[in-house]
């Protein structure tokens, strides 16, 4: 990596450091502050990490400025017309697109590992009816810990392709048996001819055999996979980062980041758009909640509306939108009025001059959960459907991070504002 040296005068007790600039392929430069507590006594304080660079990466990039997002150098928007998910989840492991040979073996290996142990049948029996899916997932996966623990050595590739592939083969089975438990059906089976898309919907709804495939709704399925299919350093990708820097089983590095992915503020936004959509109830309420949504004394927010890091439109919304039409022009509108309200909602928020102008776009998250509604994947789902799609970023992330020799736990530190050293005092003299 290039990098150049400058030095940054520090104002405390007039402290001075060389830290060294490090300039990426693309990009903002970092300043590489390793050293500087050792120079100078001084930490930095960063909340949220808005301004950190926690790691080096070569998986994806993002300009939240100007709406970029690409996979290994590769837009999204290329990807997300030209690719499937499969593809991309190759493309995001190795590094580089497969030949047909290549997708051939790839899809095997997944393939080969789309099966559950027996023993977490009775996992699954142990949950309350009203158990939240993804409380399940997160329990489901970090159970796979006590299955796959003796035999992996995290600092053998070999290990680490074998889990990689396992994860990605378990997922899909896991998301299914969830899906199907809390809706009292069967699961499907795993169709060779089929897509991954399509197969996922078949483990979905094909438990009786009869089940026929929408292309558009497999397809709008596709390319939501290729969207959060990752996202750079977010908050559950560095979830799994930081978990897995202590050398945890990788299995349970993932369950940490489906435990960060289902917060409201992050993965649940999509689940959150429909309770929001609920609450709306009618087209002619939206004006009423338009106005609730300007008043910052007002509680009421719009969830699925601009995003932390994109400043521009959303990509992912921009490609996803198309197919959110699509899959709602395959329904009876008059049967249908939330999506009716949202399709209104969306109208209203493109131009409104206060959305406009604060750039509060609909997001990734607005179109997904209207989409997942449409094809009968209840709201507690949709967060789920989100994990099952990050996996295979959150197994790259993690895979990446175990190729560097230099690892060191990850620990981050404070600005203490806490009482100063006090002396214990005898309770019957308080």
């Amino acid at each position: 990596m290039p990098s150049n040296k400058k030095t940054i005068a520090l104002s405390n007790n007039e402290h001075s450091s060389e830290l060294r600039i490090k300039d990426p392929t693309i990009g903002p430069p970092v300043i590489d502050l390793a050293n500087l507590h050792k120079e100078t006594g001084l930490f930095t304080y960063d909340p949220s990490y808005s301004s950190t660079a926690s790691c080096e990466s070569k998986v994806t990039y993002i300009d939240g400025n100007e709406g970029i997002l690409e996979y290994r150098g590769y837009p999204i928007e290329q990807l997300a017309s030209k690719s499937t998910y499969l593809e991309v989840s190759y493309l995001l492991f190795n590094g580089g697109l497969p030949t047909k040979e290549g997708l051939t073996e790839f899809r095997h290996n997944v393939k080969h590992n789309m099966f559950l142990d027996t023993n977490l049948n009775q996992l699954f029996g142990g949950f309350l009816p009203n158990a939240h899916p993804m409380g399940m997932l997160m329990s489901s996966v970090a159970a796979l810990s006590t299955i796959y623990h003796e035999d992996i050595d995290i600092r053998n590739p070999h290990h680490r392709e074998a889990f990689f592939f396992n994860i990605l083969g378990k997922i899909p089975v896991l998301v299914a048996t969830i899906f199907n438990q809390i809706n009292g059906t069967k699961t499907g089976s795993y169709n060779e001819e089929r897509s991954y898309a399509e197969n996922i919907l078949t483990l979905f709804f094909d438990g009786q055999g009869d089940y026929e495939i929408n292309p558009v709704f497999s397809k709008a399925l596709d390319i939501l996979l290729i969207l959060h299919a990752d996202h750079e350093q977010n908050c559950s990708t560095s979830s799994v980062r930081l978990a897995g820097s202590s050398g945890t089983n990788p299995y349970a590095a993932i369950a940490s980041g489906i435990a960060a992915l289902w917060g409201p503020s992050h993965g649940g936004a999509n689940e959150a758009v429909v309770r929001m959509l609920n609450e709306i109830g009618s087209p002619k309420n939206i004006p009423t909640y338009i106005e609730k949504a300007k008043d910052k004394s007002d509680p009421f927010r719009l969830m699925g509306f601009g995003h932390r890091v994109y400043k521009n439109f959303d990509p992912r919304a921009t490609i996803i939108r198309e197919e959110c039409h699509k899959v709602l022009g395959q329904l009876d509108q008059d049967n249908s009025p939330m999506f009716e309200l949202a399709l209104q909602l969306e109208e209203i928020a493109l131009n409104d001059q206060y959305f406009v102008e604060r750039n509060l776009y609909p997001n990734v998250d607005f179109y997904s959960g209207v989409i997942y509604q449409a094809m009968a994947i209840p709201k507690e789902m949709f967060t789920v459907m989100f994990a099952l799609a990050r996996t295979v970023g959150w197994a790259t992330h993690w895979c990446e991070m175990m190729e560097n020799p230099s690892l060191k736990i990850g620990r981050p530190r404070q600005l203490y504002l806490g009482s100063k050293k006090r002396n214990y005092v005898a309770i019957d003299k308080r």
